[in-house]
């Protein structure tokens, strides 16, 4: 999530927001820099960490403002985002000084629809107020942009208490998925090991004695259902994909068909066409079923991130290689950081001890990229 090259892209300080140029001089964008030394405790920098992963996560939609990139340095955290030239929609109000019942419930509209953008890709946003919405132009009918996501959660379908509670007094649910799928005999384990009364649950050492669980045992050669696979993917990467997911899925097969898929988009406002739908769903339909599965759906998501990322990466990579060379030297640096007055001698030198580890005074694209 977070990458130490905010060098390579912009110049801001604390907790300003800035225009910033990229090299190409093509394009504009906004620079939020969070100075470290506000970020005092756990609690603040995993706060920063889930604005950032969240505003990723919503990356896309019409009515939210697109997220660029998150980097930090020694004394900052930046979180580069579009740039929404027409201000906040508070000061549009204010110096506006009336509205008509039309024009005002042609903005909430717009607001509702980033709440139900968000809700339906299984985030809160908690802070909705016209000084959190920006206008994209400087245009009458500008197009109104959800920002500011840093008290903003991924919804949880369980808490503690629901958990415990569920511990003190539910029964086992071996009815909804994976369950059905899974062997007799690895149930049987699952229900002794959970058992309430202490006396009755099994030990280690019973544990190891199930015959489920012995080498050679009951354990069956049938792949495990991909759902069993999804609930041990890393919490943090998935959160508010699998609400996503649930959303989609209508009639809560645990799988997603054309029809939903189409469906989904066009509820999160995508503009793609039957084939361009088609095409995605072929790509996501690994095993060819004609329907998406959790971790199918998991992947596809994850990959589409993955390469955004790597593609920023590689241009940035490209801009610094000069002669096409590989590599990025010293000299190379310290031309394209003099022309945009990004560093002097002690900067380049502490980015180059960084990220070259074989001591060759080069950077290759892997360590540019890690």
């Amino acid at each position: 999530m977070f990458h130490r090259r905010l060098w390579l892209l912009c110049r801001c300080s604390r907790v300003e927001l800035r225009s910033i140029r990229t090299w190409t001089g093509c394009w504009q964008y906004a620079c939020k820099s969070i100075s470290k030394r506000k970020l005092t405790s756990k609690a603040d920098r995993e706060d920063i960490r889930r604005e950032i992963q969240i505003m990723q996560h919503l990356s896309g939609q019409p009515n939210i403002v697109e997220f660029q990139g998150a980097y930090e340095d020694k004394s900052n955290v930046h979180v580069v985002m579009e740039l929404c030239a027409g201000g906040e929609l508070f000061d549009r109000i204010i110096a506006k000084g009336h509205y008509t019942e039309r024009a005002a419930a042609t903005i909430c509209r717009a607001v509702v629809n980033v709440v139900n953008i968000c809700h339906f890709m299984g985030v809160m946003h908690r802070d909705l107020k016209p000084e959190n919405f920006l206008l994209a132009t400087k245009e009458e009918n500008a197009m109104l942009k959800a920002t500011d996501f840093g008290l903003s959660v991924f919804i949880e379908e369980e808490t503690e208490k629901g958990i415990f509670d569920a511990i003190l007094h539910e029964e086992i649910d071996f009815e909804s998925q994976p369950w059905p799928s899974i062997s007799e005999s690895a149930k049987d384990l699952v229900r002794k090991m959970l058992a309430r009364d202490p006396k009755k649950r099994l030990t280690s050492a019973q544990v190891l004695q199930h015959p489920w669980l012995r080498e050679g045992g009951e354990a069956s050669d049938k792949p495990i259902d991909s759902a069993v696979i999804a609930s041990n993917l890393n919490e943090e990467e998935i959160k508010g994909l699998k609400q996503m997911f649930m959303n989609m899925d209508t009639d809560n097969s645990g799988t997603i068909t054309y029809e939903e898929l189409k469906a989904g988009l066009a509820k999160l406002g995508s503009k793609l066409s039957e084939a361009e739908v088609k095409q995605l769903m072929e790509a996501a339909d690994v095993d060819g079923n004609g329907s998406i599965d959790y971790v199918e759906f998991i992947t596809a998501t994850m990959h589409r991130h993955k390469l955004e990322r790597d593609e920023h990466l590689f241009k940035a990579f490209q801009y610094f290689d000069k002669d096409n060379s590989g590599f990025i030297t010293r000299d190379e640096l310290e031309s394209a950081l003099i022309e945009h007055e990004m560093g002097d001698a002690s900067t380049i030198k502490d980015i180059i001890s960084e990220v070259d580890t074989d001591n060759d005074g080069r950077i290759n694209y892997r360590n540019f990229a890690l």
